[in-house]
């Protein structure tokens, strides 16, 4: 039996889109049918935060997403070690992360 050949998919990276945006924070939502990403830039002492991109999918794109991003961090934690979750001094005792934009 022949296995069906794959096609193959030309992807077009840009320029501006290879520059890339820096985002230290994600915003996750979600509806019936979609998820929402909000890739935000938080800085210290800033009372407003910019979404630096929204991406939108399917929710089974968005499960495929969360493999492939487990299946890259299992690869980087084996070549480079683990990745310690750092929590700021004072940190609530349940591991929560506090708010930023709290006094």
């Amino acid at each position: 039996m022949d296995k069906p050949k794959q096609q193959e998919i030309k992807i077009e990276l840009t320029p501006e889109v290879a520059a890339g945006h820096y985002a230290n924070l994600a915003v996750i939502s979600h509806s019936g049918q979609e998820f929402f990403i909000d890739f935000i830039a938080v800085a210290p002492n800033m009372p407003q935060a910019k979404v630096q991109s929204r991406i939108i999918m399917t929710p089974e794109n968005a499960k495929n997403l969360l493999g492939a991003l487990n299946d890259n961090i299992k690869k980087y934690e084996q070549t480079f070690g683990e990745i310690k979750r750092k929590m700021p001094a004072g940190a609530p005792a349940g591991g929560g992360i506090p708010n930023p934009f709290e006094a």
